[in-house]
């Protein structure tokens, strides 16, 4: 068995068990995996942390990063560290556009992007979740869907 720390676009982090990485993908592809929270389909991987057992000579290590490095791998350059600012900074003016512009439809996206783009419902932007499947579908039909990482509110 083997345990990963999941996310859902919604900012929501929870643990996974499965066989093996392999049962992970093959369950994320299918739209198996799911968040408990929000019922989100679209899952990542969290950042996690292996779990080494300690030589019983070792030091304690520190539990958390002194807040120079919270937020980037220490091995990165301070132009690094920079450039995955800023990138953050304009992934958040996006969500907070998209937000502010587009109707939140949570799980329906792809029967609202249908509804839409087949003249069933008014045009407007829209938001949601759907699974990776669902999208490749829409792309399929000819509607156009783009997909955006999604920042937690308190980062």
């Amino acid at each position: 068995m083997i345990s990963f720390n999941l996310k859902c676009p919604q900012g929501h982090e929870f643990e996974g068990w499965f066989g093996s990485s392999g049962d992970y993908d093959s369950q994320r592809e299918r739209g198996l995996v799911s968040c408990p929270v929000c019922s989100a389909t679209d899952i990542t991987k969290a950042l996690m942390t292996p779990n080494v057992a300690a030589k019983s000579n070792s030091k304690p290590v520190p539990t958390s990063l002194p807040a120079k490095t919270a937020n980037f791998p220490p091995a990165m350059t301070p132009e690094q560290q920079q450039a995955g600012a800023e990138i953050l900074a304009e992934l958040r003016k996006l969500q907070n556009r998209v937000e502010s512009e587009c109707d939140y439809v949570g799980n329906a996206f792809a029967e609202e992007a249908r509804k839409i783009h087949y003249g069933e419902a008014d045009p407007r932007g829209i938001y949601g979740q759907t699974s990776q499947q669902e999208a490749e579908d829409l792309a399929d039909e000819g509607i156009a869907v783009a997909r955006i990482p999604w920042l937690p509110k308190e980062q």
